[in-house]
């Protein structure tokens, strides 16, 4: 799944587009390195993104197209 959709689906980024230009500015990182919105994400990846001042990080649980709202928390861990 590519990674804007994923953000979007599970529901960390509200909207797909944002999600594709928050890829474009380099504030998302896979493992580490700057990701593009067309990068496919895995099981088990660690993303991080920079909202500002606050940065987020998260480890990759599920990959699903769908997800209800509810649910939506559940595709992946927030790490501290």
């Amino acid at each position: 799944m590519r990674l804007d959709k994923y953000l979007k689906v599970s529901r960390i980024i509200k909207r797909r587009t944002i999600a594709n230009e928050a890829c474009d500015a380099g504030r998302v990182l896979v493992n580490g390195k700057v990701a593009r919105a067309s990068y496919d994400v895995k099981v088990n990846d660690e993303i991080e993104i920079s909202f500002g001042t606050r940065t987020v990080r998260v480890t990759v649980l599920t990959l699903a197209e769908s997800i209800h709202k509810e649910d939506a928390t559940l595709m992946y861990k927030i790490i501290e």
